[in-house]
């Protein structure tokens, strides 16, 4: 009687084991798309991302750059301190974006200039994205004001 309880156990075990390991690479799988990396201009410049590739870029919004094109089309330029990228968005910006300001644009890399699909910008005159803040830290472009 002690063995079938035993054997029993082990085979819950293995079910329970197997049913956590398919549900996982599940999970993976679902997420797989739904991950955007963050990226700054000179980490694109060092190691550029696959044509595929969704990811979020983030910086400042270099100064005179905006140019608005024929329609929704807007181009600038997004810099670190250290790289520029060219960026392309066709839509409507948030009304707090503007040159000099951060921003952290979701896209893709095609031919060297990232075509945005969403622009997100700071939601009021002193908030700076984190990762943006930091990047921009690494280069010795922001100093913080609160440190």
């Amino acid at each position: 009687m002690k063995s079938l309880k035993k054997q029993r156990r082990i085979q819950i075990l293995f079910v329970a084991t197997l049913s956590l390991v398919i549900a996982s690479v599940l999970i993976g799988y679902a997420f797989r798309d739904g991950i955007n990396l963050y990226r700054s201009p000179s980490q694109i410049v060092e190691a550029p991302p696959e044509a595929t590739e969704t990811f979020r870029l983030g910086g400042l919004v270099e100064e005179g750059s905006i140019l608005r094109g024929q329609g929704e089309v807007i181009s600038f330029r997004v810099t670190d301190g250290a790289e520029i990228i060219p960026v392309t968005f066709q839509g409507v910006l948030p009304d707090l974006f503007s040159e000099g300001q951060g921003m952290i644009g979701t896209g893709r890399l095609e031919n060297g200039v990232f075509v945005a699909s969403e622009i997100l910008a700071k939601h009021d005159e002193t908030y700076m994205p984190r990762e943006v803040m930091d990047s921009l830290k690494a280069t010795g472009v922001y100093v913080d004001p609160n440190a």
